[in-house]
């Protein structure tokens, strides 16, 4: 931990356990699935229907943002699981994090704090965003910083520094969006799939849509039961 990450946690954490309605909205901000990436996804389905002008490669843009997020959260998870373990601030006992109201202190037990995948998620669709309406993506990033992130380091869940190396990655791999080329290569056998079955498409268009909408929730619960079926398995 770095004398920035320890300023920033020591001053946001002043605040909190004073007012009980306010840390409680605060941990609904983080626990409301709906006002993060379901709000995100409707913006999505928005521009991807919505817009007057010729919708051909703005649609490209979107849905291979959409993909870029997937493999961006991938990464994330992947970054956290190699590099050595970073305790959470809120358990931090050289910090002394007081824990604001209505908050579980058992609250992801065992995941690393380093690099922050909601980061990685919401400044990759933010970037994506930005590509096809500079005022929803301007809009974006600042409700990925607001309404996602600044939660997180108020209630002790990262460290600013896994903020900032989860948003840099979320940008990186959203900015691959520009490329037309590779944007191409990655979104051509989609739109063939589309042009030959709607239906389908679209239905695994929703699919990803709700998996982000809900933060992947879902799929993560199925992942940890599949490695614990695995390790009970293998330790039988």
């Amino acid at each position: 931990m770095n004398s920035v990450d320890a300023s920033i946690i020591y001053f946001l954490n002043r605040f909190a356990h004073r007012v009980w309605i306010f840390d409680r909205i605060v941990v609904l901000l983080e626990v409301n699935t709906l006002l993060k990436g379901g709000l995100a996804m409707t913006v999505l389905w928005w521009l991807w229907f919505g817009r007057r002008k010729p919708p051909g490669e703005e649609r490209r843009i979107l849905l291979f943002g959409l993909l870029a997020s997937f493999a961006g959260l991938l990464l994330a998870r992947t970054l956290a699981l190699l590099l050595p373990f970073r305790e959470r601030p809120l358990r931090n006992p050289l910090l002394h994090f007081q824990i604001p109201y209505t908050l579980d202190p058992k609250l992801l037990i065992g995941w690393s704090s380093f690099p922050s995948d909601h980061a990685t998620l919401f400044f990759s669709l933010a970037v994506t965003f930005f590509f096809v309406s500079r005022a929803l993506g301007v809009i974006a990033f600042a409700y990925a910083f607001v309404v996602v992130c600044l939660p997180r380091l108020y209630l002790g869940i990262h460290y600013p520094t896994d903020i900032l190396a989860g948003a840099l990655l979320g940008i990186g791999v959203g900015s691959l969006g520009r490329l037309q080329r590779l944007r191409r290569i990655v979104t051509d056998p989609l739109f063939k799939w589309l042009e030959i079955s709607p239906a389908s498409f679209y239905a695994f268009l929703f699919f990803c849509s709700f998996s982000v909408a809900q933060q992947f929730d879902a799929v993560r619960d199925m992942g940890k039961l599949a490695f614990e079926l695995v390790k009970f398995t293998v330790h039988r």
